[in-house]
This record gives structure tokens, C-alpha cells and sequence, in this order.
């Protein structure tokens, strides 16, 4: 017969891996999360995938979604091609140059606190950045670098902004709000 002090140890893992199981998301969570990006008309037939890179729809519109932009910061987004290449450049540190037009869709926003610096995609501390942004519903848009000249880069004037506007990476984001969150700054706190 198990003693006391053991039985106790064995019910706290056993209710501290049950609470770690119950914690993790399902696959039909982060599924449905994703495609929660974009219009039905691009999400229904995109390709999913998970945070890791793993597949987890296979999709066939040249669209792909995930359930977080950043891992575990539950911000989804559904990208064309270009903007997959592009992310995929940001990931690796590598160049990029936009030579035709880009499309994400982030219809949910960033959830509160999952924001990033407005000229670098490399801040070492985004939630500290003087320049720190967090938008809600938007598009962001790539397009050859010479078509950004005369947009503004300040979030809080109202309407599209550039975002990591002297790097390669520099896309316009557009907020599409019409009820809720719009864009947060540290000037708009």
C-alpha cells in the first residue's frame, strides 16, 4: 500500500501534468485562431501552419495563416507569397527586396502587449521601445520601396503608416478598425 506523503506526490504531478494538458491549445484552436486572420474568401483554402512550421492545413490558394505571429503571442495573420518570403528574410536576418506587391491580413489585431518597435523588426525589448505599436484590425501591405516616398511613419496621425520603414522589411500598415481597438502608442497612452 502507497504511503501517505507518496500518494500526495503522485496526485500534485499527476494534477500538475493534467493542468499542463488542459493548458496546451488544440490543433482546432490554433487552426480556427488562424484563420480568424483573414476573410473566409482567403482563409477556407489557405494553408495553415503552426508556430514551429509545421503544416497543419494543407491548403491550395497560395495563402497562408497562422495562429501567432511571434510564438505564443496569439496575434494571427494569413499571407500571400511575397509577404511569406518576406517574413521568412526577417526570420533569417536576411535581405530582402519587394518587387511586386505583398498582402497580410491581421484581422484580429495584436493582442494587448504584443506589439513591436515601429522602425525595427530587431529591438531587443519591443514593449519598451519609444517607438512601440500595437495595432488592431489592419492589412499590411509591401510594396517596392521607392512607392513608400511622402507616407508618413507616425501611427498616430490617423490612417496607413509605414512600418520599419529604413530597413528591407518596410510595409504599410493599414488599420481597418470600425469598432475597438484601433492603434496604440506610447504617445496615444
Amino acid at each position: 500500500m502507497m504511503n501517505t506523503k507518496l500518494k500526495l506526490l503522485v496526485l500534485a504531478v499527476a494534477g500538475f501534468c493534467s493542468a499542463a494538458v488542459m493548458a496546451e491549445e488544440s490543433k482546432e484552436d490554433k487552426i480556427a485562431r488562424a484563420k480568424s486572420a483573414a476573410p473566409a474568401s482567403v482563409s477556407d483554402n489557405a494553408t495553415v501552419i503552426d508556430t514551429d512550421g509545421s503544416v497543419l492545413v494543407e491548403g491550395d490558394n497560395g495563402w497562408t495563416c497562422m495562429p501567432d505571429t511571434m510564438p505564443g503571442d496569439k496575434a494571427p495573420m494569413c499571407n500571400d507569397a511575397t509577404w511569406m518570403k518576406m517574413m521568412g528574410a526577417v526570420g533569417k536576418k536576411e535581405p530582402f527586396v519587394a518587387d511586386k506587391i505583398g498582402i497580410s491580413y491581421m484581422l484580429q489585431g495584436e493582442p494587448s502587449g504584443s506589439g513591436v518597435s515601429n522602425s525595427t523588426p530587431y529591438h531587443p525589448d519591443h514593449k519598451n521601445s519609444d517607438d512601440y505599436v500595437e495595432t488592431g484590425p489592419h492589412l499590411m501591405i509591401i510594396v517596392p520601396k521607392n512607392l513608400l516616398e511622402g507616407m508618413t511613419d507616425d501611427p498616430n496621425v490617423g490612417g496607413p503608416y509605414v512600418m520599419w520603414g529604413d530597413t528591407d522589411y518596410a510595409h504599410i500598415m493599414v488599420p481597418v478598425s470600425l469598432d475597438g481597438k484601433q492603434v496604440k502608442t506610447k504617445k496615444s497612452e
